[in-house]
């Protein structure tokens, strides 16, 4: 299906914006914060020091980044035209980081609005790269002072919210306002439209289990990965998937799709009643640049293909496609042009 110029906002993402500061570290620096190489956390008091050494490193780079945001801008390259098919909510400051944010949501003709305050400073992350590993650690600021009542009920924003057709928020933001997350993901399953939830992190559903079982009911379809599936030896991760395909579901119109990535090994899909292997598209060891925002990656390409109503497969393709191009590249960045066919 061709998107028509009337097909605006029919991707809606909401999250937390943050501006990633990116720089290459040694293991002394992740031992000295206590950080994983493979990781993502929230920074804590004793991460303070982190963000100020971090940006003093030398070729530190700067990104507009937060995990659903990649995700939508992603979607947007895949589409190109038109522009704005992808919206945006989310909390930024009043400050020069939050100004970069905006012009980097706008290059990318991405619809965002966001819900601007001046309490807290725009949000950031640190994404610590030793060789192929990225530990990520984000101090959430403004992006933690998200208001349903000051932003998402405002009747100029539900209405953008009523104009998707497919919903996408990042685990991440259950920390942040999982009352605005209910209230899209009601929407979404009342009015037969396609909700879709990443479990994004371990301590996602470790710490805050409670909101996403609420959420989960609502969800069509759910992202995770190898680190986030909880895939230990005893339990195979088909089987992880199919256990969370049959949690309980409010729209029983749509049985839920689970898709969970494995960095370089197959991606594994809930089929109908199967569990199918997808394997990834080859890389040669030396083109990965940085695997940072692969996941995202993967989901923005998925989305892209679902908006235009493809088939799980072609949307696992596109997926597929996103993040090859995405992990040759520093940060979630991205050529002018998609070259998928």
């Amino acid at each position: 299906m061709f998107l028509s110029p009337h097909s605006e906002n029919t991707l809606f993402g909401m999250g937390n914006p943050l501006l990633d500061i990116s720089a290459v570290v040694d293991k002394d620096f992740l031992d000295k914060f206590g950080l994983k190489p493979n990781d993502q956390i929230l920074a804590e008091d004793k991460h303070k020091a982190l963000f100020e050494e971090i940006v003093k490193r030398n070729k530190v780079e700067y990104h507009a980044g937060g995990s659903t945001l990649n995700s939508v801008k992603i979607a947007q390259w895949m589409i190109q035209k038109p522009h704005k098919v992808a919206t945006f909510f989310g909390c930024i400051g009043t400050d020069q980081f939050g100004e970069i944010l905006k012009k980097k949501a706008e290059e990318a003709h991405v619809d965002a609005h966001y819900y601007e305050q001046n309490e807290e400073p725009t949000g950031t992350c640190a994404a610590c790269i030793t060789g192929d590993n990225r530990s990520l650690v984000a101090n959430l600021a403004a992006a933690n002072c998200y208001k349903k009542e000051k932003h998402l009920d405002l009747d100029s924003n539900w209405e953008l919210v009523k104009k998707a057709k497919v919903y996408y928020i990042a685990g991440f933001f259950l920390t942040v306002s999982p009352e605005s997350i209910l209230k899209v993901a009601k929407h979404a399953s009342d009015n037969n439209k396609i909700f879709c939830m990443n479990l994004s992190a371990p301590f996602i559903s470790q710490f805050f289990k409670e909101p996403l079982m609420m959420i989960m009911p609502y969800v069509d379809i759910l992202f995770g990965n190898e680190t986030v599936s909880g895939a230990r030896l005893e339990y195979d991760i088909a089987e992880i998937a199919r256990k969370t395909q049959n949690l309980p579901k409010e729209n029983a119109k749509r049985q839920r799709v689970v898709v969970f990535t494995q960095g370089k090994d197959d991606t594994v899909a809930t089929v109908g009643e199967k569990v199918t292997m997808f394997p990834v598209l080859d890389i040669d060891q030396n083109d990965i640049v940085d695997t940072n925002g692969a996941g995202d990656a993967f989901v923005g390409g998925f989305l892209s293909a679902l908006v235009q109503e493809d088939g799980l497969v072609e949307c696992i393709r596109a997926g597929h496609y996103a993040a090859n191009v995405i992990i040759r590249r520093v940060g979630c960045t991205f050529p002018e042009k998609p070259d998928f066919h």
